[in-house]
């Protein structure tokens, strides 16, 4: 009688543990739910910085005129008046060595 007890609590016991570790909501849906969660938590805090970023800007923008012109000045190419507006313009790597003068040892004598 106590042999079947104990082998019917045996195969309880592996029945338990195959549920456990290939069933529905065992190990392995565990694990691949903690990686989606931990991946979830990443998205969520580069979302939070850059929420909170343009929260900085719209304040900045709300509350001081220097953010204004300043975003005027770099996107939109504000000059006030009695300002000179210069534009430096680099000559691409290339050119630069076509534009140079001869060097003199192309000559006839």
């Amino acid at each position: 009688m106590l042999r079947w007890i104990a082998l019917v609590l045996l195969v309880i016991l592996i029945g338990l543990q195959l549920k456990l570790w290939a069933g529905s909501g065992g190990m392995h849906e565990v694990r691949g739910l903690r990686a989606a969660v931990q991946k979830q938590t990443g998205e969520n805090d580069r979302l939070l910085q850059r929420n909170q970023a343009l929260a900085a800007d719209v304040s900045d923008l709300k509350h001081g005129e220097q953010a204004v012109e300043a975003r005027a000045r770099a996107e939109l190419g504000l000059i006030k008046p009695g300002e000179t507006f210069y534009q430096v313009v680099e000559r691409p790597a290339g050119s630069a060595s076509a534009s140079a003068p001869p060097t003199g040892d192309g000559g006839g004598h």
